[in-house]
């Protein structure tokens, strides 16, 4: 609720009753709000925007030159399927069977969600900017495209390698990692969605934060403007007299200015808020660059005191003399 505040003019008379809250009221609204909010975005939101990827997952099975349990030499049997003269060739050895590779890299970009998904959790209820936000999830997505692109890269190096060490390696090795390695980048593009998402979710909350503390500032202006006209129609009506000229003056650059510290307030709140994001945001200053800060503050307030000094002054006109000749 809104307590209210009165104003006197010199005589003692109240001019406006303005709305006032404890300092600490709205900061304590925005982190119940925002703790809740939190509390409701559950890590099972995911599984919607994992489907795709996961689908891909599924068809990494379909796509193997070995054995894969259960389901036997699936690729054979796809070829059997689609040509039904087809006869597998005769193979001195066996593949290396790389089936498990795609389940583990999955496993892992699951588990990168899920200490963004935490990370996101903490740092949105200490300070719920969009920044922050933003360094989550591209950490995360840098991390999950980093691995499933280094995977094909590090497949192809045992390719060059392997073309000299025999077919058995050839064949047996490096021809099944790289397959799983190429199915791997496609799931780690497709995995992209999941982070978004992420970051969709608890963007919602930190925009709700910020409508919260316009409306407020907004709410505040409004119910001062309706009590000081209020008032002023008490003034007018209530004692039967005509309100003077002077009365008149005096409540229209009351409004006036009113009108003009509350959007001054607005402003310097959100441009603190958004400051203090950025400070927030950014790593911390080391003792250097705060020595190399102070440094350059007294070099720029010796400047600024010479300038004022008269002999720098004549000095200055000298030299745009000089210069003009």
């Amino acid at each position: 609720m809104l307590n209210r505040k009165k104003y006197s003019d010199n005589a003692g008379h109240t001019l406006v009753d303005v709305p006032e809250r404890a300092d600490d009221g709205l900061e304590e609204e925005l982190d119940s709000y925002t703790r809740s909010a939190i509390t409701r975005i559950k890590f099972n939101t995911v599984i919607k925007p994992a489907v795709i990827s996961f689908i891909a997952l599924i068809v990494s099975f379909f796509i193997d030159v070995s054995s894969v349990p259960f389901l036997g030499e699936v690729t054979y049997d796809l070829a059997r399927s689609l040509f039904p003269g087809w006869q597998p060739p005769v193979d001195t050895f066996e593949p290396y069977s790389f089936w498990w590779l795609p389940i583990a890299v999955y496993a892992l970009f699951i588990f990168i969600s899920f200490l963004a998904y935490n990370k996101l959790k903490l740092e949105i209820i200490r300070t719920p900017a969009t920044e922050t936000i933003d360094r989550v999830i591209e950490s995360s997505t840098s991390v999950i495209d980093s691995i499933s692109t280094a995977l094909p890269l590090i497949g192809a190096a045992i390719l060059l390698v392997s073309i000299k060490l025999g077919e058995e390696v050839f064949i047996g090795i490096s021809v099944p990692f790289e397959i799983k390695a190429l199915i791997i980048l496609a799931i780690g593009k497709l995995f992209q969605p999941v982070l978004d998402q992420l970051g969709v979710d608890f963007q919602n909350v930190v925009n709700h934060v910020k409508d919260i503390r316009d409306k407020y500032f907004s709410r505040i202006q409004i119910e001062s403007s309706k009590s000081l006209i209020k008032q002023f129609n008490q003034s007018s009506l209530g004692g039967g007299s005509a309100i003077s000229l002077q009365d008149a003056e005096k409540y229209k650059a009351i409004v006036t200015e009113s009108a003009r510290l509350s959007e001054i307030i607005h402003k310097n709140f959100a441009a603190v808020s958004v400051l203090m994001e950025k400070v927030n945001s950014v790593q911390q200053l080391s003792a250097d660059k705060i020595q190399q800060l102070n440094v350059l503050a007294n070099s720029i307030t010796q400047a600024s005191s010479s300038l004022s000094d008269e002999k720098t002054l004549v000095g200055l006109k000298h030299l745009e003399a000089i210069v003009k000749k």
